[in-house]
């Protein structure tokens, strides 16, 4: 065969794949995917998990595969081999998990890589026990019953009412909120009512889900009243500058890394982790006069499997060793109010 011929033959082949590829790009605008039609470039240090293994108590981990955004399992933590002590926490302090877990493990070393835990929002881990806490992840089931559930007071106060959890809710420590930003403030946002401004992208929690939600729309309407409340919750919703997380304000630092939005209010914790972790992530504190606490507890489950180390959990979440982690940052030991 002639060179022509074969040369031919190529650039036929080549104006065909690129046709080809085209149509397909052009079929998965229409069928709603707006992303950029090429293989993607990870950056690893931008996507979850951040902390490189360590939120993950397992002794024997095996094979690690990990893939961003394709395998990557960040709010589960541990073996669902036969675990010892079970926590389903709301995910406001997953950063703060590890060394936790790693306090509560030398103090009592005899459960040592048999802790397992997830860091969900509360409403989904609500849901998880719901249906006889079996949750699907991908194409992956399990079930697990958890010994402690923790998340903020009037949550676990509604889930004693319930009757899932038992009594009572032990508070432990606060938390306040801020507005996380990208570094270097390239939007110049200063306060809350700049949420509010057009053109101004915004990752916010989903109220569904997430309690934080309810706080941060309790200073939206202190700072700007209703109004600003309904530019964040609900225009910018409807005409697509606000962002709503499918999962939870994990996902604020992530879209504010990826350049898909300008800032987010989440709580003084996660940015201060951020920032600890050398992301290109701050934040503009709300002054207190606007800002809205929680407060954080956790209880033991109603027939809970492991009772003895669910109640010495509660119980550790009160010490100073505890505090002392939950300070690193930015939390603040809870005080009886009397």
């Amino acid at each position: 065969m002639k060179r022509t011929t074969i040369g031919r033959m190529i650039l036929l082949a080549a104006c065909t794949s690129m046709d080809l590829w085209g149509a397909m790009a052009a079929h998965a605008a229409e069928m709603g995917w707006h992303a950029k039609a090429e293989v993607p470039h990870y950056e690893e240090q931008v996507f979850p998990p951040w902390q490189h293994g360590a939120n993950n108590p397992t002794v024997k981990k095996g094979l690690n595969f990990t893939v961003p955004e394709v395998d990557d399992l960040a709010d589960f933590h541990g073996s669902i081999d036969h675990p010892q002590l079970v926590i389903f926490v709301g995910g406001n302090y997953f950063f703060a998990m590890a060394p936790l877990v790693a306090a509560f493990e030398k103090k009592y070393p005899e459960i040592k890589g048999k802790i397992y835990y997830e860091t969900l929002p509360p409403g989904i881990l609500i849901r998880q026990m719901q249906q006889d806490n079996t949750i699907t992840v991908g194409n992956m089931t399990w079930t697990i019953k958890p010994d402690v559930f923790a998340a903020g007071l009037k949550k676990v106060n509604y889930l004693i009412r319930q009757g899932l959890v038992l009594g009572p809710a032990v508070p432990y420590v606060t938390n306040d909120l801020t507005i996380m930003i990208a570094k270097g403030n390239p939007a110049r946002i200063e306060t809350l009512r700049d949420l509010g401004k057009p053109g101004i992208r915004l990752s916010m929690p989903n109220p569904q889900w997430e309690g934080v939600a309810r706080q941060i729309q309790i200073s939206l309407r202190k700072t700007g009243g209703p109004a600003l409340e309904r530019m964040v919750y609900d225009t910018k919703v409807k005409n697509g500058e606000t962002i709503l997380t499918h999962i939870h304000h994990r996902q604020t630092p992530l879209f504010l890394m990826q350049g898909l939005a300008d800032a987010g209010v989440t709580w003084k914790s996660e940015a201060i982790f951020q920032e600890q972790s050398g992301h290109p992530i701050s934040n503009i504190p709300i002054p207190a006069k606007d800002n809205t606490t929680a407060i954080y507890a956790s209880a033991v489950t109603r027939g809970a499997p492991h009772p003895k180390w669910a109640k010495d959990w509660v119980n550790f979440l009160r010490s100073p060793v505890a505090l002392h982690i939950f300070e690193h940052y930015g939390f603040e030991a809870y005080h009886d109010a009397k």
